[in-house]
């Protein structure tokens, strides 16, 4: 495969995930928490790595900052798997706390400050792996995607 067409997979793959986090968001009505807009970043930033590797085939390394922009949110994807399943703890601002030992004061305003979506509840998910998780595998594949175009003379 030539490097554009390497270049080409990497950025509409990561614009087919950028564009599929939005249709769950805006078409499904599944509100993103904290951590699932944590990895939109890397996304947008591989498109714009790959318009402009693709633009400029010339500039070496932008091919490996695509690489490292998907392996980023490859590793948000699957650290916040691994919250939603229970084998870590994600960010407070984020999950559930403890609730022992709070007034009813403390307990309100816990509530009422809430985030809208937790990170550590699985809205949805296929084959047992949450949205997280197949963000986390496929951004997986995009890192290989872009070092195998950094790799092309």
């Amino acid at each position: 495969m030539t490097k554009k067409t390497l270049i080409l997979i990497a950025t509409t793959g990561s614009a087919a995930l950028l564009l599929g986090a939005w249709g769950f968001q805006y078409i499904g009505g599944f509100a993103p928490c904290k951590m699932c807009i944590w990895q939109r970043y890397p996304h947008g930033a591989a498109i714009v790595l790959g318009v402009l590797a693709f633009a400029f085939p010339g500039i070496r390394p932008l091919p490996l900052l695509g690489a490292l922009a998907a392996a980023t949110t490859a590793g948000v994807g699957f650290y916040h798997a691994g919250v939603e399943q229970g084998w870590w703890e994600g960010p407070s601002t984020c999950t559930s706390g403890d609730i022992g030992g709070l007034s009813a004061e403390e307990l309100m305003n816990q509530i009422m400050s809430a985030p809208l979506a937790r990170c550590d509840e699985i809205p949805w998910e296929m084959f047992g792996i949450s949205m997280a998780g197949w963000n986390g595998l496929f951004s997986a594949g995009l890192v290989l995607v872009w070092i195998a175009a950094w790799r092309v003379r």
